[in-house]
């Protein structure tokens, strides 16, 4: 077997995901991972504490995807400004290139109770990073955890429109749309609403 070669990490997300997709994640082991790329069990632990990491290790870049829309919209940006441009940001995470691969990956996780868990956790993570943010923008409590909230479940929403096999927009044009109707709801509502 090889002892290193580049791109190992890639390799074996790619295997991974294929072999997760063919055989499902829990018949699916580490070893049967590196082995499938010409690889030993080791090196694959050397990139990834264990198999659901592969199908979660870019994690922290989206969450820094979020972070720099965040810093990236104006000073003066309302709270949902600040959100859409975190979401703009976030979204440019997912070209078109990548849908495929982001199909099967969440056909993956649709499968298993626990990724799907570990879905939402990262889903929570996305609005705590969006809430600590907007504090710290100046943001009241409960208007920076609204924003937030509301930013992540866009984001969720958006993300499984975008995956549909026969959507064709853009991620970043799917969450404006689905921004601007939560945006309608929430004018509409707030004048029905008794003050």
């Amino acid at each position: 077997m090889v002892r290193w070669e580049p791109g190992a990490a890639e390799r074996l997300q790619k295997a991974a995901l294929e072999l997760f997709a063919t055989r499902g994640f829990e018949q699916t082991t580490a070893v049967e991972i590196a082995e499938s790329v010409g690889l030993t069990e080791r090196t694959f632990f050397r990139h990834f504490s264990d198999k659901r990491e592969v199908l979660f290790s870019g994690q922290h870049l989206l969450v820094e995807a979020f972070a720099a829309g965040v810093g990236a919209a104006p000073p003066d940006a309302s709270p949902l400004e600040i959100v859409a441009s975190a979401l703009q940001s976030a979204t440019s995470f997912f070209p078109d290139e990548r849908r495929a691969h982001s199909r099967t990956r969440q056909s993956v996780i649709d499968r298993n109770p626990a990724l799907r868990e570990r879905e939402r956790h990262k889903l929570a993570g996305i609005a705590t990073t969006l809430a600590d943010a907007l504090r710290g923008r100046g943001v009241g409590e409960v208007a920076a955890t609204l924003a937030a909230e509301s930013g992540a479940t866009v984001f969720a929403i958006a993300f499984g429109q975008w995956i549909r096999e026969d959507e064709q927009r853009s991620l970043a044009g799917i969450a404006a749309g689905v921004l601007r109707e939560l945006l309608t709801l929430a004018a509409a509502a707030s004048e029905r609403i008794p003050r």
